[in-house]
């Protein structure tokens, strides 16, 4: 058994032990590390929906601490003498932050299960977001409420009390609990606002969370998935976002409170830009059309830089000056040819399933108009254009 000293002081960031083993294998990479067991440690195994802790013992590099009956196993990258003192060093950091997300986390699942009776089923401490599942749907202006009451209780600055209740003391305790615990159960309290049962280190007073921040929220399994940031990591997303806003800013030359409405502004602008490049596009297309030749039985165009309710629109106009059949090409970033071939006269399938195999494409269509591809130069289709208007037509 491993002395778990994370559970006696989780503030403690260094430490000595004794290495009881030391034994080397190899990852799935084939990368060869070390399992060292020590006769205590400060080290956090991975549990609870918390990542263990990294850091160092003497100059090895603890990668992963894992425990597996009652020995907590830290995987090194070079190795230690059994029966030797070493130095620890946890990244303390790294542990700060997740104490102060995990006890957040505590305080905001304690808000919802008590005001509205939905059960935390889902718990994941990541390295940027923490993300909390429960079992009934919120909305949004719910959890700003629940966001708020949170940070009330931060800002109390409570204690955050650890005990280990009998089994008759649990039977009369309402706590919190994702699964069924065998043997000891070690409870987290913050008084007032949370009990739950929890084996990962936390903060010993509220304040040292700091700001519990909501950013984000989905339906998720017929519940809601929640996304916060606690303390140095909401710190972190409020710097970004402002750092953002004002680069908005400075590009609208708009004051920082308001630019969505300068936003709102630029959006009418592009949309009535738009509006106007159309009717604009429209025009020029049907100028294009007008100085073909009426009556033509094949005729095939090469464009660039339409999209596609364009090329329909040419090639309708196109087809209104009494033209049989008309296939239209437009050049792609990658070269290739995304086509258009319509007819009034016509089933004009045949003639885009000939192309198509002659010039590497693929599409399909109705009878009077067929869409798709073409890998192959301009050249390359006007031959092959050639080729079969020419069949066509015998």
């Amino acid at each position: 058994m491993t002395e778990k000293l994370f559970y006696q002081d989780s503030h403690m960031k260094e430490f000595d032990a004794e290495v009881l083993s030391c034994e080397a294998f190899q990852d799935k990479n084939g990368r060869e590390l070390y399992r060292v067991v020590l006769d205590r440690t400060a080290f956090f195994p991975e549990g609870g929906g918390q990542t263990a802790d990294t850091g160092y013992l003497e100059t090895a590099r603890v990668l992963d601490v894992q425990e597996q009956e009652e020995r907590i196993y830290h995987m090194t990258d070079s190795a230690l003498q059994p029966g030797k003192t070493v130095h620890g060093r946890i990244d303390w950091k790294e542990r700060f932050s997740k104490m102060q997300q995990h006890t957040g986390e505590h305080i905001l699942s304690g808000l919802v299960h008590r005001i509205y009776g939905y059960d935390n089923v889902g718990f994941h401490l990541g390295n940027e977001n923490v993300t909390l599942d429960f079992n009934g749907v919120l909305t949004r202006e719910q959890m700003r409420e629940i966001e708020s009451l949170a940070n009330e209780a931060a800002a109390r600055n409570l204690e955050v009390q650890v005990n280990y209740p009998s089994k008759e003391e649990l039977c009369r305790i309402d706590y919190r609990s994702k699964i069924e615990i065998e043997g000891q159960v070690r409870l987290v309290t913050i008084p007032g606002y949370d009990v739950c049962a929890c084996c990962a280190p936390h903060v010993k007073q509220t304040g040292e969370i700091g700001l519990i921040k909501l950013i984000g929220m989905q339906n998720y399994k017929g519940g809601v998935r929640i996304t916060i940031r606690c303390g140095d990591r909401a710190l972190a997303d409020y710097n970004a976002k402002e750092a953002s806003v004002k680069a908005v800013s400075h590009m609208l030359s708009a004051r920082e409170d308001q630019i969505v409405e300068a936003v709102h502004h630029l959006q009418e602008e592009i949309f009535r830009l738009n509006g106007e490049k159309e009717r604009l596009m429209s025009q020029i297309l049907r100028q294009k059309a007008e100085q073909l030749s009426e009556g033509e039985e094949y005729v095939w165009l090469f464009e660039e830089n339409l999209d596609g309710n364009q090329m329909r629109e040419y090639v309708n106009l196109v087809l209104e000056r009494k033209i049989g059949v008309c296939a239209l090409f437009n050049r792609t970033e990658t070269g290739s040819y995304r086509y258009v071939i319509a007819s009034h006269k016509k089933d004009v399938r045949p003639f885009a399933k000939q192309l198509n195999a002659a010039c590497s494409g693929k599409g399909g269509g109705k009878p009077e108009m067929v869409q798709g591809q073409a890998a192959a130069s301009q050249e390359e289709i006007s031959r092959c254009l050639k080729k079969i208007s020419r069949h066509d037509g015998e």
